[in-house]
């Protein structure tokens, strides 16, 4: 072959791997500039009625305006845990001087009210894989939520265990049932079995538990000593300054909506709209010390500030409609009141 011929082939060749060397460096680019899609977030499942009406049914009868500050404390339910300790650490506090320290705190209002409440703290605190399914329903459906709430209230007053008592006043407006302490300054907490209380048996929540002063073991519906709740009335988170709006289909705090800022839940439709870990301002020093400190809240005293409130809710519902309460049955008529 002649020395040109050689030349000429060694330029075609040499041009050839120059562009294919080309061509890679271009899809290699185009690959490393294009576009990650993120992923779609993971849908919430949605409860159903049923579901809804069972987890709504150990409050549902209670007045109004606590109705509201659980629904709203049940969506900081690491607070809750906290608040409960910090209630048993601190048994000597009574009165006004218990609600100056709980003001100091950096709770969110719905779970300072519920320190008014002392017994009912610690019963969410027992049975907090319920509270935390509560706190991410109302999270994700409040209406659904509040609607549950009016049904259940219907079927017990079908059922005749739902009337007015000199303890509390039970009104309707339209269709819609209202449940008010009878002297607004005395506030009595309802005892009943919530799984019998409405007529047909209810499936119980898996895990309840009943806490006495909270749990009444028979038909119908019974009262225990009234609390008073004047000594908070100067507080902006007492309890005069909580509300249903039924109609609304939202809770009022301070004659405004109440929004909760918690971030223990997934959020499909409101608030925060993602989900991060627990956490509080004390959350971290009290995941360190709380277990040590010999306070205890039944099957989770283990509770950690650092993980995820889903877990608990989860646990509630993964075991739905497991089975009716052993005594369940229509009970006709309203119970007794002490």
């Amino acid at each position: 072959m002649k020395q040109p011929e050689r030349i000429l082939i060694l330029l075609v060749f040499g041009s050839l791997v120059i562009g294919m060397m080309q061509g890679g460096c271009a899809g290699e680019a185009a690959v490393e500039t294009a576009p990650v899609a993120e992923p779609s977030p993971v849908p919430v499942p949605r409860q159903s009625t049923q579901e809804l009406e069972q987890l709504v049914a150990p409050v549902a009868l209670y007045p109004d305006a606590l109705v509201a500050q659980i629904l709203a404390a049940a969506t900081y339910p690491s607070q809750i845990v906290e608040a409960d300790r910090w209630l048993q650490q601190h048994p000597d506090l009574k009165g006004e001087a218990l609600a100056t320290a709980v003001n100091a705190q950096s709770w969110d209002p719905a779970v300072m009210a519920l320190t008014q409440f002392p017994g009912l703290l610690g019963m969410m605190d027992r049975n907090l894989a319920w509270t935390s399914s509560l706190g991410e329903a109302y999270v994700n459906g409040q209406q659904d939520v509040l609607e549950a709430i009016q049904t259940m209230r219907q079927r017990a007053q079908q059922a005749g265990n739902l009337k007015s008592t000199p303890q509390e006043s039970v009104t309707t407006d339209g269709s819609t049932i209202l449940i008010a302490p009878a002297d607004p300054q005395l506030v009595y907490v309802p005892e009943y079995d919530p799984w019998v209380v409405y007529g047909d048996p209810l499936a119980f929540y898996p895990g309840w538990i009943g806490v006495p002063g909270f749990f009444w073991d028979g038909p119908g519906i019974e009262f225990g000593l009234g609390i008073g709740v004047g000594l908070f009335a100067g507080f902006g988170w007492g309890w005069h300054s909580w509300g249903t709006n039924w109609h609304g289909h939202d809770l009022t705090h301070g004659d405004h909506p109440y929004h909760s800022h918690s971030r223990e839940f997934v959020a499909r439709n409101g608030f925060d709209g993602q989900r991060a870990a627990l956490g509080h301002s004390a959350g971290s020093s009290w995941a360190l010390h709380g277990a040590a400190s010999g306070m205890h809240s039944g099957a989770f005293s283990g509770f950690n500030h650092g993980g995820d409130t889903m877990r608990f809710s989860a646990r509630g519902r993964s075991s739905f409609g497991g089975g009716f309460h052993g005594g369940g049955g229509f009970h006709g008529g309203g119970g007794g009141h002490r």
